[in-house]
């Protein structure tokens, strides 16, 4: 019913514009996205546009993946040294750990080489029967490895206050994260103990109820079948205990086994069609203490009354909700981000 020029004007959106590429994969083309996130890095300070000529952004997921990959061609001598002496050798992003029974000047000459091959890797070393790592305090006892939970001298006992306005599993699990985090990295049950107790203090200090602890350390050790440690100290139970907690996936590794399990079973479009449950309603509000500290209780009843009754269609639907904390005072006041109007009216000569 149109003649071709009325076809033409309706190809032209002028609320849409719509960019037409081809995509390959490749060395070339990561190179080419490597060089543009490296090279358009900029930022505003006091006023004024700053472009950053060398390295990468450190909020940046790309700086971090690329720092790894470098690192790891920069630490294949240590490692082969290590695996030729039967030794262990551990890296987190620029942080080494070492063991070795060499000389020490046997050690400083290796790591002397290690040192001088990238003028750019500087290798601050410290040797001894003892050493920090990461969290973690490693001991040399008699020719045995024993580690505990390291605390930097000048740490504060802070942790999320329990008058926070935050929902109570997030309390719940600051508890079991500790508790957690102390069976996995004290090897020796009198360790533990003095970290239980740290931990017991620190909550006390940020206002967690003794009742709360309480009940929230047997739950602990009741799930993990070592409720007899809360009584007596027993070095067996306690090395069963920290055998299994060790061996755990962490949160973060469990998602990334779920990934590449999803990766390796489905095509792209396959998981793409599994964002969609239709046997799960999701539902997120914002907490506040309060009337709002019952939301989720009185939604699921209101739910089961209305929804759930012989040969209701929801009856295989589960409803699951998560609660977003309030916007936190640093976020309120620390501007993180310059006006939009400097981002919008560049003036060439502020550059």
């Amino acid at each position: 019913d149109s003649d071709p020029s009325e076809l033409e004007q309706k190809t032209w959106n002028k609320k849409e514009i719509r960019v037409h590429f081809t995509y390959s994969s490749g060395p070339i083309t990561l190179m080419k996205l490597a060089e543009t996130v490296l090279d358009t890095n900029s930022f505003v300070y006091e006023g004024k546009y700053y472009k950053q000529i060398r390295g990468g952004a450190m909020g940046s997921p790309f700086t971090m993946t690329l720092a790894n990959i470098y690192m790891l061609k920069w630490e294949q001598s240590l490692i082969q040294h290590q695996k030729a002496h039967n030794e262990l050798y551990g890296r987190y992003i620029d942080d080494v750990f070492m063991t070795t029974n060499l000389p020490l000047n046997q050690i400083n000459i290796l790591l002397d080489q290690v040192n001088n091959a990238d003028e750019n890797i500087n290798i601050t070393r410290s040797v001894g029967s003892t050493a920090e790592f990461l969290d973690v305090s490693v001991f040399n006892n008699e020719g045995q490895l024993k580690t505990t939970v390291f605390h930097k001298p000048a740490a504060a006992p802070y942790i999320l206050p329990f008058l926070s306005d935050h929902p109570h599993h997030v309390h719940r699990n600051t508890i079991k994260g500790a508790l957690y985090r102390a069976v996995r990295l004290c090897s020796h049950v009198k360790d533990f103990d003095e970290e239980r107790l740290h931990i017991e203090l620190t909550l006390l200090l940020n206002g967690y109820p003794p009742k709360f602890i309480s009940y929230h350390f047997k739950q602990f050790f009741k799930q993990n079948n070592a409720i007899s440690l809360m009584e007596q100290l027993d070095n067996d139970i306690y090395r069963q205990l920290h055998d299994k907690l060790i061996r755990l996936p962490t949160r973060r590794e469990r998602k990334q086994q779920q990934q590449q399990q999803q990766q390796m079973d489905s095509d792209p479009s396959e998981l793409e069609q599994k964002t969609w449950n239709k046997k799960e309603i999701r539902v997120h509000f914002t907490y506040s203490s309060g009337p709002m500290s019952d939301f989720p209780q009185k939604l699921h009843q209101l739910w089961k009354k209305y929804y759930m009754y012989p040969g209701s269609l929801m009856n295989n639907v589960t409803l699951k909700i998560g609660s977003r904390t309030n916007t936190s005072l640093q976020h309120l006041l620390v501007k993180k981000k310059p006006p939009k109007s400097m981002l919008i009216n560049i003036d060439p000569t502020n550059i």
